[in-house]
């Protein structure tokens, strides 16, 4: 006996079905608002239902953000509380009569059937505070960082439509660049400010040698003299190109504060020495593994870590045929993390051996690095299982 409850995530409200396991009767079948005062009575609700007909499980579709609320008072209050994929709940539903046809209360019934008939669901535990903290840091820095992007390629899409030259010779990621376009754009003002004002104008930048400023001021010269002909629109292209170096220059102040921000958290988390210490695991990529993965607790072996990151080979089998290939599926955030961390690692003598002989097995250079955060799974699940930061073990003599 037992009782299968199925939440659908919704902003606004959520759709709640409670199904009785023996015999599939419905027991709770409505709407409830997303708000204290309803999600108290909700869990008062399961809580009579867990009496009466035992063992309660619940299932939703969403982790984090409109269901932070939810989740947490179920957890709270002690209930059993699984994750179903909406990707799940969507296959589940399309095998159904009718399943074409989507609604709130048909997926809370689809999420019910699933946490009833299945026991491999993930566990969704109770967020401490450093955890939430670190997941907030790092989705704003995403945010950041994505925005930084498309300004940078829209300067740069300004800038090469009005004075190509100038485009092919400086950087918007660098702060010398960023200071001579925050004032100086087209041919005619580079030409009439003359090199002793540009190179005076980029030093005031601060913390920048003298070879580098005046490298740049000489090759923004050389273009301006090699361009006699004004675009049009390139006045208001050029104000355009101002504004957006200087909201560049904003945004870089704010990632490193963020930064900082993160460093800060990071000292605080349990298990971010121990992660750091794995060659190629910095601040960030570190921020985001926890962010991401939570808890070593989630993933009782390291396969499933690998698996949920999508650097597990997947089974294909169909009659006699039977093979495996690349997943295309897991949390892509997950494996950009190995991916990258694996590529930064490559100074480190252990990595760089391991995908040396790769390399000598044929491989390409993206394969080898993947085969090398495979591996790398392995040794950061053992780490953070075993409480062990990493180290290197001295051959073994013959």
């Amino acid at each position: 006996m037992g009782v299968a409850v199925g939440i659908d995530v919704a902003k606004e409200f959520h759709w709640v079905r409670a199904i009785d396991t023996s015999d599939s009767r419905l027991l709770v079948d409505r709407r409830v608002d997303n708000e204290p005062v309803a999600l108290h009575e909700l869990v008062a609700e399961l809580q009579a239902l867990a009496v009466k007909h035992g063992q309660l499980r619940v299932g939703i579709d969403v982790v984090g953000g409109i269901a932070g609320l939810v989740a947490a008072m179920l957890l709270e209050a002690g209930i059993d509380l699984v994750h179903v994929s909406g990707l799940a709940v969507n296959r589940a539903r399309q095998g159904m009569v009718g399943g074409e046809h989507k609604s709130d209360p048909k997926d809370a019934g689809v999420i019910a059937d699933q946490v009833r008939h299945r026991r491999d669901l993930r566990p969704i535990d109770p967020v401490t505070e450093i955890d939430a903290e670190i997941r907030l840091l790092v989705g704003r820095r995403r945010e950041l960082v994505a925005d930084q992007t498309r300004r940078i390629n829209r300067l740069r899409d300004l800038l090469a439509s009005i004075f190509p030259g100038l485009e092919r010779v400086v950087d918007p990621t660098q702060k010398a660049s960023l200071r001579l376009l925050g004032r100086y754009v087209t041919p005619t003002e580079i030409r009439r400010a003359g090199r002793r004002r540009l190179v005076d104008h980029i030093a005031r930048a601060g913390h920048l040698s003298r070879k580098h400023v005046e490298t740049l001021a000489d090759q923004a010269l050389d273009a301006a003299r090699a361009q006699d002909v004004a675009v049009a629109g390139e006045r208001v292209a050029a104000d355009l190109v101002r504004e957006i170096a200087d909201e560049i220059t904003t945004a870089k102040t704010r990632l490193a504060s963020l930064d900082a921000d993160l460093e800060a958290a990071l000292e605080r988390h349990p298990d971010a020495a121990l992660i750091r210490s794995l060659p190629g695991m910095g601040a960030t990529l570190t921020a985001e593994f926890i962010a991401e993965a939570g808890s070593i607790d989630r993933f009782p072996t390291a396969d499933q870590l690998a698996a949920a990151a999508g650097l597990a080979p997947v089974l294909k089998q169909s009659g006699k045929v039977r093979y495996l290939q690349r997943a295309s599926t897991g949390n892509k955030t997950l494996k950009r993390v190995f991916f990258q961390s694996a590529f930064c690692s490559l100074q480190h003598p252990t990595s760089r051996a391991f995908y040396t002989r790769k390399r000598a097995e044929r491989k390409t250079h993206h394969q080898a690095v993947i085969a090398l955060a495979r591996r790398r799974v392995d040794v950061l699940h053992a780490m953070l299982r075993n409480r062990q930061p990493y180290e290197v073990r001295p051959a073994k003599a013959a």
